[in-house]
């Protein structure tokens, strides 16, 4: 029983340590003129969906929730907002080059499609994140035409 309590408060004292260890914070206070929304005039429906199911973790504005306060929710949150703007920064879009452009719009409409995006992880605890059948519908058909154009 006195090995529990030492390995309890082991555990404890590094759960308290963790805690003054800060992560990056992915915030920004204004749209850049390189936005995917602002260069592609994006209708509102289709602004909006993107706004709430991809730009946290695809973009340079995280709206951070209660628990990114915690570590190691904290740490977990940051590495997924890092390798979503690693594969496709909405912020950053028009820096693409036209070819990058149209493959991020296919790999777009391909993962929304096999149901890859948003991530089930993150539909959990962001139950507005879910894309209904329409709203798919919607930015799918939205994107195959920029695609084209």
């Amino acid at each position: 029983m006195k090995i529990f309590k030492i390995i309890l408060l082991i555990l404890v004292v590094v759960f308290v340590g963790i805690q003054f260890i800060p992560t990056k914070r992915n915030q920004s206070t204004s749209v850049p003129t390189t936005d995917f929304i602002v260069v592609n005039a994006a209708p509102q429906n289709i602004s909006n969906i993107l706004q709430t199911s991809c730009y946290d973790c695809h973009s340079n504005n995280t709206y951070y929730p209660w628990y990114n306060k915690v570590q190691p929710a904290a740490w977990f949150l940051e590495s997924h907002i890092e390798e979503g703007k690693a594969e496709l920064n909405f912020s950053e879009w028009d820096t693409y080059s036209d070819r990058r452009k149209k493959s991020k719009l296919k790999s777009i409409v391909s993962q929304i499609e096999d149901n890859e995006m948003p991530l089930s992880s993150y539909t959990i605890l962001h139950q507005d994140a879910k894309l209904s059948p329409q709203q798919k519908t919607e930015v799918i058909e939205w994107m195959n035409k920029m695609i084209i154009n």
